[in-house]
């Protein structure tokens, strides 16, 4: 009897960790898709993730969208999403922070942390600029592209990071490879400064800034950024930096409860 129950269980877990996997991959393909697709790229049985796609239609988190049976995030999921913000007074917080920055530097700023083994841009603030300078929130990146990845990183040994971010993630979009002993001097060489800046790898023209916000484990566990044009940035270093810093300091120091949102 126990092992029956057992079983039942162990089947109930795999199927709300296949759920979310669905979940996962549809919000880092930004797409919609038939639920045979899923089934393919996520490596799948199709039948347990056309039942799955079934019952999450029915609960609203999946919906209809593009025809030809395309699924893709519901708006239950934002409802969620606003109910976590309500409760936590950390988001609104953050979002002060964010503004403060753009008013002081109208730069554009980021509240940036790991989401898995890649970074993410969670909160953002565009800049007073006439051109737009900004990043997809939520979206996947390498850690190794980023300036926020050095410090998402230092508290990890040598050995861990490098088993930590997968080995393809050193290529560049340039298609060229970033040394990871090079990588890894950058980040002991953040955990000393307490920051990172350098010319954006993404593209040309911006130079990135990153301090961390620290958390109860006392180390990054999130960050603020600034992108700005790539000659502003370097002309305003230190003030853009000063900037970052007081900032983070009070989100760093925000309460315990908050913080763990």
């Amino acid at each position: 009897m126990d092992a029956g129950l057992d079983e039942a269980a162990g089947k109930r877990a795999r199927g709300l960790d296949r759920a979310f996997e669905i979940l996962d991959f549809l919000r880092q393909k930004r797409q919609a898709l038939k639920p045979n697709e899923i089934a393919a790229q996520i490596g799948a049985p199709r039948s347990s993730v056309y039942e799955l796609v079934n019952l999450l239609l029915r609960n609203g988190i999946l919906e209809f969208t593009g025809g030809e049976g395309r699924v893709y995030l519901g708006r239950k999921l934002y409802f969620l999403g606003a109910a976590y913000e309500n409760h936590f007074d950390f988001t609104r917080e953050c979002e002060a922070a964010l503004e403060r920055l753009a008013d002081e530097t109208r730069e554009t700023a980021q509240f940036c942390m790991l989401d898995g083994n890649k970074y993410t841009v969670v909160r953002m603030r565009e800049g007073a600029r006439p051109f737009r300078i900004s990043t997809d929130i939520g979206q996947s990146v390498p850690i190794p592209w980023t300036a926020s990845g050095r410090l998402l990183v230092a508290h990890m040994t040598n050995e861990e990071i490098l088993a930590f971010i997968p080995q393809q993630d050193f290529q560049l979009p340039s298609g060229e490879w970033l040394d990871p002993a090079a990588f890894l001097t950058e980040v002991r060489d953040t955990e000393r400064d307490g920051h990172f800046t350098f010319n954006s790898i993404v593209d040309s023209f911006t130079h990135c800034f990153a301090v961390p916000v620290m958390g109860d484990a006392g180390h990054a566990a999130a960050t603020l950024c600034l992108v700005a044009p790539r000659d502003d940035g370097l002309a305003n270093r230190d003030r853009y930096l000063d900037c970052l810093k007081d900032a983070a300091r009070r989100l760093s120091h925000a309460p315990l409860q908050s913080r763990r949102a």
